[in-house]
């Protein structure tokens, strides 16, 4: 049986913003399937990234879904800004939302995908009740807030968590993996059970980031 294709998002993180504009277009003539857009309050993690106004110049130019992961506080105030804005689908934290299923009935009723994010001492267990109502688990293999951080091994155990979790319940999420995201580790993701990579740094300061996504797209072969 044919395996399913990896999906590839590249992170804009770490992307040259002095030529933003450059890298849109590279991403898109590229393999890669999704960008990747991190946003950070300052608040539920100690960074602050990029907001509203850069992915809304950036979905004029991108040819691919737009993936917005939310690294903020009360998402809700601010979904459909980020529908307005061209987000395709929005991901948001386990631990930042009070009423999870208000929260992903708001993202899929604006008509985006929802995701739901783990950071890594959140056990997959927590899912059990939103599982079959998102689209996207997103397994955070790095503590969220900075790029370029070191991966956290017992990822590959919670990957095989939510993959069960997924057959048993009949759920159609796909699994997302973010942070330290390397060619030398994709292999081992997807065969464990990821179907989405998340790269930045691995991608943006590679000699020829074209060549690297392809790589990250045939890691599963």
């Amino acid at each position: 049986m044919e395996k399913d294709p990896v999906l590839v998002a590249p992170s804009l993180l770490a992307a040259n913003f002095l030529e933003l504009g450059k890298e849109v277009e590279m991403i898109n003539r590229s393999e890669a399937d999704w960008f990747h857009l991190d946003v950070m309050d300052g608040r539920f993690v100690p960074n602050i990234s990029y907001g509203l106004p850069v992915i809304a110049q950036i979905s004029k130019l991108a040819k691919k879904p737009l993936d917005v992961h939310l690294m903020i506080e009360e998402p809700e105030k601010y979904a459909a800004e980020f529908k307005k804005a061209g987000a395709n689908s929005l991901t948001v934290h386990m631990e930042a939302c009070v009423h999870l299923h208000r929260n992903i009935q708001q993202i899929r009723g604006l008509g985006m995908k929802a995701g739901v994010a783990l950071n890594p001492h959140t056990p997959v267990v927590t899912l059990e009740n939103i599982i079959r109502d998102i689209d996207l688990v997103l397994v955070m293999s790095v503590n969220p807030g900075f790029g370029g951080q070191t991966f956290i091994e017992q990822t590959y155990h919670k990957i095989r968590q939510v993959k069960q979790l997924i057959a048993e319940t009949g759920s159609s999420a796909l699994i997302q993996v973010d942070g330290g995201v390397e060619l030398s580790n994709a292999g081992q993701l997807v065969a464990t059970g990821a179907n989405v990579l998340v790269s930045g740094s691995a991608i943006f300061a590679s000699p020829d980031p074209e060549k690297t996504i392809h790589l990250f797209k045939t890691s599963g072969k």
